[in-house]
Protein backbone atom coordinates (compact mmCIF):
# COMPACT_ATOMS: atom_id res chain seq x y z
CA UNK A 1 0.00 0.00 0.00
CA UNK A 2 1.07 3.35 -1.05
CA UNK A 3 0.91 6.04 1.51
CA UNK A 4 0.08 9.77 0.60
CA UNK A 5 -1.38 12.75 2.14
CA UNK A 6 -4.15 14.34 0.47
CA UNK A 7 -2.23 15.56 -3.04
CA UNK A 8 1.38 15.64 -1.55
CA UNK A 9 4.03 13.48 -2.13
CA UNK A 10 4.11 9.71 -1.01
CA UNK A 11 4.82 9.57 3.16
CA UNK A 12 8.30 8.24 4.17
CA UNK A 13 7.27 5.76 7.13
CA UNK A 14 9.44 5.40 9.71
CA UNK A 15 7.34 3.56 12.15
CA UNK A 16 3.84 1.95 12.31
CA UNK A 17 1.47 0.78 15.39
CA UNK A 18 -1.81 -0.62 14.49
CA UNK A 19 -4.87 0.15 17.05
CA UNK A 20 -5.14 -2.44 19.71
CA UNK A 21 -7.24 -5.60 18.35
CA UNK A 22 -7.39 -3.73 15.14
CA UNK A 23 -6.10 -5.10 11.80
CA UNK A 24 -7.32 -2.11 9.80
CA UNK A 25 -6.46 1.05 11.96
CA UNK A 26 -3.15 2.10 12.33
CA UNK A 27 -0.53 5.05 12.98
CA UNK A 28 2.25 5.78 11.33
CA UNK A 29 5.15 8.04 12.09
CA UNK A 30 7.31 9.84 9.23
CA UNK A 31 10.69 10.37 7.86
CA UNK A 32 9.55 14.39 8.18
CA UNK A 33 8.54 14.26 11.92
CA UNK A 34 4.79 14.10 11.05
CA UNK A 35 2.45 11.63 12.29
CA UNK A 36 -1.05 9.95 10.40
CA UNK A 37 -3.68 7.62 10.68
CA UNK A 38 -4.36 5.19 8.09
CA UNK A 39 -6.47 2.38 7.47
CA UNK A 40 -5.59 -0.82 5.28
CA UNK A 41 -9.24 -1.47 3.30
CA UNK A 42 -12.46 0.48 2.86
CA UNK A 43 -13.90 3.69 0.67
CA UNK A 44 -11.09 6.25 2.40
CA UNK A 45 -8.13 3.19 2.30
CA UNK A 46 -5.00 4.99 3.13
CA UNK A 47 -3.64 7.90 5.05
CA UNK A 48 -6.68 10.37 6.73
CA UNK A 49 -5.58 12.71 9.37
CA UNK A 50 -2.01 14.56 10.22
CA UNK A 51 -0.65 15.03 13.74
CA UNK A 52 2.42 17.55 13.83
CA UNK A 53 5.05 17.98 16.54
CA UNK A 54 8.36 16.48 15.81
CA UNK A 55 11.13 18.66 14.39
CA UNK A 56 12.90 15.43 13.27
CA UNK A 57 11.84 11.69 12.22
CA UNK A 58 9.59 9.82 14.10
CA UNK A 59 11.49 6.54 15.22
CA UNK A 60 8.89 4.92 17.23
CA UNK A 61 5.01 4.62 17.47
CA UNK A 62 3.07 2.84 19.99
CA UNK A 63 -0.73 2.78 20.44
CA UNK A 64 -2.38 2.36 24.41
CA UNK A 65 -3.06 -1.92 24.69
CA UNK A 66 -3.32 -2.51 28.00
CA UNK A 67 -6.75 -3.42 28.87
CA UNK A 68 -9.01 -2.52 31.73
CA UNK A 69 -12.10 -0.83 33.36
CA UNK A 70 -11.38 2.32 31.04
CA UNK A 71 -10.29 2.47 27.40
CA UNK A 72 -7.54 4.47 26.73
CA UNK A 73 -6.91 3.18 22.73
CA UNK A 74 -7.39 6.44 21.16
CA UNK A 75 -4.11 7.26 23.11
CA UNK A 76 -1.21 6.52 21.25
CA UNK A 77 3.05 7.46 21.70
CA UNK A 78 6.22 8.31 19.75
CA UNK A 79 9.46 9.04 19.62
CA UNK A 80 11.59 11.03 17.38
CA UNK A 81 15.24 12.54 16.50
CA UNK A 82 14.23 15.80 18.10
CA UNK A 83 15.45 13.87 21.86
CA UNK A 84 11.18 13.87 22.53
CA UNK A 85 8.97 11.74 23.30
CA UNK A 86 5.16 12.83 22.69
CA UNK A 87 1.74 11.95 24.26
CA UNK A 88 -1.48 12.17 21.45
CA UNK A 89 -4.98 11.54 20.92
CA UNK A 90 -6.86 10.12 17.69
CA UNK A 91 -9.14 13.53 18.96
CA UNK A 92 -6.39 16.33 18.88
CA UNK A 93 -4.16 17.15 15.93
CA UNK A 94 -1.22 18.50 18.34
CA UNK A 95 0.69 16.16 21.22
CA UNK A 96 -1.30 16.52 24.25
CA UNK A 97 2.34 16.31 26.53
CA UNK A 98 6.07 16.68 25.53
CA UNK A 99 8.32 14.29 27.54
CA UNK A 100 12.15 15.70 27.31
CA UNK A 101 14.27 14.41 29.71
CA UNK A 102 16.48 12.70 27.01
CA UNK A 103 19.92 14.07 26.00
CA UNK A 104 20.24 12.28 22.53
CA UNK A 105 18.12 10.39 19.80
CA UNK A 106 14.98 8.55 21.27
CA UNK A 107 14.99 5.39 19.28
CA UNK A 108 11.97 3.63 20.40
CA UNK A 109 8.94 4.33 22.75
CA UNK A 110 6.30 1.42 23.78
CA UNK A 111 3.49 1.15 26.46
CA UNK A 112 3.12 -1.28 28.82
CA UNK A 113 1.36 -4.22 27.42
CA UNK A 114 -1.03 -4.87 31.44
CA UNK A 115 -0.35 -1.10 33.11
CA UNK A 116 -2.23 1.86 31.85
CA UNK A 117 0.01 4.45 32.93
CA UNK A 118 3.43 2.51 32.18
CA UNK A 119 6.09 2.96 29.16
CA UNK A 120 9.29 2.85 28.19
CA UNK A 121 12.43 4.17 26.28
CA UNK A 122 15.34 3.90 24.78
CA UNK A 123 17.62 6.23 23.33
CA UNK A 124 21.42 6.95 21.85
CA UNK A 125 23.11 7.43 25.13
CA UNK A 126 22.52 3.66 26.08
CA UNK A 127 19.47 4.59 28.74
CA UNK A 128 16.44 2.34 29.18
CA UNK A 129 13.73 4.93 30.97
CA UNK A 130 10.23 3.28 32.44
CA UNK A 131 7.48 6.29 32.53
CA UNK A 132 4.59 5.69 35.16
CA UNK A 133 2.39 8.86 34.40
CA UNK A 134 0.95 8.27 37.57
CA UNK A 135 3.20 9.18 39.57
CA UNK A 136 5.35 11.65 37.65
CA UNK A 137 5.04 13.43 34.28
CA UNK A 138 8.14 15.12 34.34
CA UNK A 139 10.90 12.81 34.43
CA UNK A 140 11.12 8.69 34.50
CA UNK A 141 10.05 6.59 37.21
CA UNK A 142 13.59 4.94 36.99
CA UNK A 143 15.80 4.39 34.59
CA UNK A 144 19.26 1.80 33.60
CA UNK A 145 22.05 1.87 30.93
CA UNK A 146 23.20 -0.53 28.70
CA UNK A 147 26.05 -2.45 29.96
CA UNK A 148 27.75 -2.03 26.90
CA UNK A 149 27.53 1.51 26.92
CA UNK A 150 26.14 1.73 23.58
CA UNK A 151 23.19 3.12 21.76
CA UNK A 152 19.64 1.46 22.26
CA UNK A 153 17.60 1.48 19.01
CA UNK A 154 14.53 -1.14 19.49
CA UNK A 155 12.35 -2.59 23.08
CA UNK A 156 9.69 -4.59 22.84
CA UNK A 157 7.87 -5.68 26.23
CA UNK A 158 7.05 -9.29 26.58
CA UNK A 159 3.22 -10.24 26.82
CA UNK A 160 3.23 -10.42 30.52
CA UNK A 161 4.63 -7.20 30.68
CA UNK A 162 7.41 -8.46 33.44
CA UNK A 163 10.29 -8.40 31.14
CA UNK A 164 11.68 -5.65 28.16
CA UNK A 165 13.88 -6.45 25.51
CA UNK A 166 16.24 -4.20 24.20
CA UNK A 167 18.61 -4.38 21.21
CA UNK A 168 21.58 -1.89 20.67
CA UNK A 169 23.52 -0.39 17.21
CA UNK A 170 26.23 -3.34 17.81
CA UNK A 171 23.64 -6.30 17.20
CA UNK A 172 23.32 -7.18 21.46
CA UNK A 173 19.90 -7.79 23.23
CA UNK A 174 19.32 -7.04 26.50
CA UNK A 175 16.86 -8.68 29.15
CA UNK A 176 15.47 -6.97 31.39
CA UNK A 177 13.37 -7.76 34.34
CA UNK A 178 10.84 -5.69 35.98
CA UNK A 179 10.45 -4.82 39.22
CA UNK A 180 6.60 -6.85 40.61
CA UNK A 181 6.35 -3.17 42.31
CA UNK A 182 6.37 -0.96 38.59
CA UNK A 183 5.37 -3.77 36.41
CA UNK A 184 1.95 -4.81 38.09
CA UNK A 185 -0.64 -2.26 37.83
CA UNK A 186 -3.14 -1.68 41.49
CA UNK A 187 -6.74 -1.71 40.92
CA UNK A 188 -6.72 2.14 40.82
CA UNK A 189 -4.23 2.61 37.92
CA UNK A 190 -7.11 2.58 35.52
CA UNK A 191 -9.02 6.09 36.97
CA UNK A 192 -6.21 7.72 38.50
CA UNK A 193 -4.73 7.51 34.84
CA UNK A 194 -8.15 8.83 33.36
CA UNK A 195 -7.25 11.97 36.16
CA UNK A 196 -3.95 12.20 34.92
CA UNK A 197 -4.95 12.04 31.18
CA UNK A 198 -7.69 15.25 32.19
CA UNK A 199 -5.04 17.05 33.95
CA UNK A 200 -2.72 16.83 31.03
CA UNK A 201 -5.68 18.05 28.49
CA UNK A 202 -6.74 20.65 30.43
CA UNK A 203 -3.24 22.10 30.05
CA UNK A 204 -2.61 21.32 26.75
CA UNK A 205 -5.45 23.40 26.36
CA UNK A 206 -4.68 25.83 27.88
CA UNK A 207 -0.90 26.21 27.09
CA UNK A 208 -0.92 26.70 23.58
CA UNK A 209 2.80 26.01 22.50
CA UNK A 210 4.04 25.19 26.13
CA UNK A 211 1.96 22.16 26.74
CA UNK A 212 3.24 20.76 30.38
CA UNK A 213 1.35 18.98 33.65
CA UNK A 214 1.60 19.64 36.95
CA UNK A 215 4.52 18.13 38.65
CA UNK A 216 3.73 15.08 40.90
CA UNK A 217 5.98 13.10 43.17
CA UNK A 218 8.46 10.74 41.44
CA UNK A 219 8.41 7.11 42.63
CA UNK A 220 11.52 5.60 42.38
CA UNK A 221 10.94 2.00 41.91
CA UNK A 222 14.35 0.14 40.61
CA UNK A 223 14.60 -2.69 37.95
CA UNK A 224 14.90 -5.94 39.71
Amino acid sequence: MELQFKQSKAVAVTSLSFLAGDVNNFVVGSEEGSVYTACRHGSKAGISDIFEGHYGPATGIDTHSAAGPIDFSYLFLTSSFDWTIKLWSHKNPRPLYSFEDNADYVYDVQWSPIHPALFAAVDGTGRLDLWNLNNDTEVPTTSTSAESMTSLNRLRWTHSGHQIAAGDDEGHLFIYDVGEQLAVPRADEWSRFQNTIQEIQANASSNIGEIGSPKMSPSKLPFS
